[in-house]
Parts: C-alpha cells; sequence; structure tokens
C-alpha cells in the first residue's frame, strides 16, 4: 500500500468513525429530550471528544468563530468584576465555555467529515427516533404525564416526582422536538415524511398546550414559514434572518425602553399571563441595570446576584448578554449570529439552509423568552441544529423539498 493508500485509508476509517458517533448522538437524543434535557451537554461534548481527529476550521468558518472566541475571552475578562463567584469549577460558567466551545465544534466538524451512507443513516435514526417520542407525548398528553411518572418512579423510586412538576417537565420536553422537528422533518425518508413530520408536530404541540408551555406553539407556526421562506428566497431570506438576530441582539435594550417610555408598560404586563408578566418585570429591572454599566456590563453570571428583581437570569438572551457583558459583549454575539446567517444565502435552494434556517429561527425565539443565554444543555441544543443539517449537505439532493 502507498502513502497516498495509506492516508486515504485512515480519512475512511475517520468519516466512518465520526458517522457512527452521530448515529449514537442521535439515537440518544429522544430520551434525553424526555427524561433528562441537561444531559444533552454531555452527550455533544462526548461526541466532540470522541471526534476530535475530525476538527477543521474553513475559510467561511473563520467569522464566527472568531466571533465566539472573541465573546469568550471577553467573557473571561469580566469574571473579574463580576459580583458572582461560582464556589466550584462545576459552577464556573466561563470554565464550561472554554470546553464547550472546541468540544461542540468538533461535533459539527464530525458531521461534515462522516461517511454519507451512514450521515443518512444518522438523520432516519434521528427522524424516527423523535417521531417516537412524538408518539410518546401523545400518549402523556392523553394521560396526563402517567408515563413519565411510572418510568421516575422506576430509575428514582426514592424520590417520587409531583405529578405538577412532572408535568412541567414534559412541558420542557417539547422546546426540544421543537427546536429538532425541521431537521428531523427534512432528514426523514422521503416517502414516510409527512406521516413521520404530522406525528412530531401533533406530539410537541398536544403536550406543549396541555402542559403549559406555549412559545412551542408558537415555534411549529414559525419553523415551516422560515423553512419555507428560505426555500423559496434562498439568496435573501437568510440575509434578512441574520439583519433581524443582530439587531434583536443590539437593540434589546432600546426595545424594551421604548415600549416603557411610550406604551403603558405595567398594564400591558397586567394583562399577560403570570410567567410573561414576570418576564416583563425581568426585563425592565434588566435595562435599569444595564443603563448603569452600559459599555462593559456587570460580568459574567452577573444576573444571578439581582434578586429579587431578576431571577436567575432575564429570561432574554439579549438583554442577559447586555446585562452581563455590556455593549462589547452584544456586538460580539451580534456579528456572530449576522456572519453565520449570512453564510445561508444562496442562489439555489438548499434543503440544509431551509432546516437551520427554520431551526435558528426556533433557537432564537426560545433564547428571547425562555433560557438563559448559557445554559450548557441549551447551547449544546445550538450545536445539535448545526451539526444535523451539515449531515443534509452531504446526504440528500436539493429538489428534497419539491
Amino acid at each position: 500500500m502507498t502513502e497516498t493508500d495509506a492516508v486515504g485509508a485512515a480519512r475512511d476509517r475517520l468519516a466512518t468513525w465520526c458517522g457512527w458517533v452521530l448515529i449514537a448522538v442521535a439515537a440518544a437524543i429522544p430520551p434525553l429530550a424526555w427524561l433528562a434535557p441537561k444531559g444533552f451537554a454531555v452527550l455533544v461534548a462526548t461526541g466532540g471528544l470522541l471526534t476530535l481527529p475530525a476538527v477543521r476550521i474553513r475559510d467561511e468558518d473563520r467569522p464566527s468563530l472568531i466571533a465566539l472566541s472573541g465573546a469568550l475571552i471577553w467573557a473571561a475578562a469580566s469574571t473579574t468584576w463580576s459580583p458572582f463567584h461560582p464556589k466550584t469549577a462545576n459552577a464556573s460558567t466561563i470554565l464550561k465555555l472554554a470546553f464547550e466551545l472546541p468540544l461542540y465544534w468538533s461535533l459539527i466538524c464530525a458531521a461534515r467529515r462522516a461517511e454519507p451512507s451512514l450521515q443518512r443513516r444518522a438523520l432516519h435514526v434521528l427522524a424516527w427516533g423523535l417521531t417516537l417520542f412524538g408518539l410518546i407525548l401523545l400518549v402523556e398528553t392523553l394521560t396526563g404525564g402517567a408515563l413519565y411518572q411510572g418510568v421516575r418512579a422506576v430509575i428514582y423510586y426514592a424520590h417520587p416526582m409531583r405529578p405538577d412538576i412532572a408535568q412541567a417537565k414534559l412541558g420542557h420536553a417539547t422546546f426540544v422536538l421543537t427546536a429538532l422537528l425541521p431537521i428531523a422533518f427534512i432528514g426523514a425518508p422521503r416517502r414516510l415524511r409527512p406521516w413521520l413530520g404530522l406525528v412530531m408536530a401533533a406530539g410537541a404541540g398536544s403536550a406543549a398546550v396541555a402542559f403549559g408551555s406555549d412559545a412551542p406553539v408558537i415555534a411549529l407556526a414559525a419553523a415551516p414559514l422560515a423553512g419555507l421562506a428560505a426555500w423559496r428566497w434562498p439568496r435573501s431570506f437568510p440575509r434578512v434572518l441574520a439583519a433581524a438576530a443582530a439587531g434583536m441582539f443590539l437593540a434589546a435594550p432600546a426595545l424594551v425602553w421604548s415600549v416603557r417610555r411610550f406604551a403603558d408598560y405595567e398594564a400591558i404586563a397586567r394583562a399577560m399571563p403570570l410567567s410573561y408578566a414576570e418576564r416583563m418585570g425581568y426585563w425592565s429591572h434588566a435595562i435599569d441595570w444595564i443603563a448603569e454599566r452600559p459599555l462593559r456590563g456587570w460580568g459574567l453570571d452577573a444576573s444571578r446576584m439581582f434578586g429579587p428583581g431578576i431571577m436567575l437570569h432575564p429570561h432574554d438572551g439579549a438583554l442577559q448578554v447586555w446585562l452581563e457583558l455590556g455593549a462589547v459583549g452584544a456586538v460580539t454575539v451580534a456579528v456572530f449570529w449576522g456572519v453565520s446567517l449570512l453564510r445561508l444565502s444562496r442562489p439555489d435552494r438548499d434543503p440544509a439552509v431551509a432546516a437551520t434556517a427554520a431551526c435558528a429561527a426556533v433557537y432564537l425565539l426560545f433564547g428571547a423568552i425562555n433560557f438563559g443565554m448559557w445554559q450548557e444543555w441549551w447551547l449544546a441544543m445550538g450545536a445539535l441544529i448545526v451539526a444535523f443539517p451539515a449531515l443534509l449537505r452531504s446526504s440528500t439532493s436539493p429538489p428534497i423539498l419539491e
């Protein structure tokens, strides 16, 4: 065997290895979404660790990675003036972020590198797994979460869970299914795609309504609109989405200030359901504290120290970035989203672009009203909605949506 042949064989082995790792990741997603969403951080980090030899940085990757690296460096610097001081390494957000960036990126590179037939298989495993999860959520809807409580009772028999907490957990699980649904739909076997998509959407929608999760219901309408727009206007819609995402991170404090200044903010809050009224209270407090330190912010994880005005975080990713990292951090995050979504612009229709645009719209929606910016499981979800469309680029043909 020549040296060239040996190199080719090694590359083939790496492609095969990456493919099987992605299949394992896809298979693990439904049970984790149902029973332990926080486990996504471990899943994605482990997948990235196992595929580190696949790490590559292309020219088109550099702007996004430079923005992320700049944000990471600024976040590390901000810990010197943050009022929050973690007592253990496990509580250190900056330590987690320092490991997450290379490991999550490694899994994305592995998705690109995987052998095409295994890419298709990973997509099919994801589609069938999330369809099964959709069926489980339909059962949970009909039984009030009895299946989840039963499984939990077997695993944690000494610590039974109250029904209301179990239902809240199931409502939380619908965020995962909704965020990944566009990828699973497009990556499903073509003839079965409408039926599998219907089951996934029905499971997510019914459980979200039954267990009080409003955002996934909105996302079930927003995702197909974003995906179809990216399919119909492959060149212009990603640019619009990029501008909207960057603008959201740059203008979030001004938007809340404008509503408070020119409308009856308190009356609007009182008219909202309790959870959204509380969010509006957090947002109002956040912009007051942002105004005190607009440039450098209060430091990473400072949101934890602003109770009772803010509990844990403002429940808006853009406001959290402004509050903790100031204008410097907001600009770097806005640049990341802007350049990343601009890369989706294509002269021709691309199923991977449609899936990524749909998932990005859902991810931005959830980040704007639900989760903390630095929650490791949520950042892992972000890595997954980049990695799995990368599988689509090699394993499907452009007419897939026609």
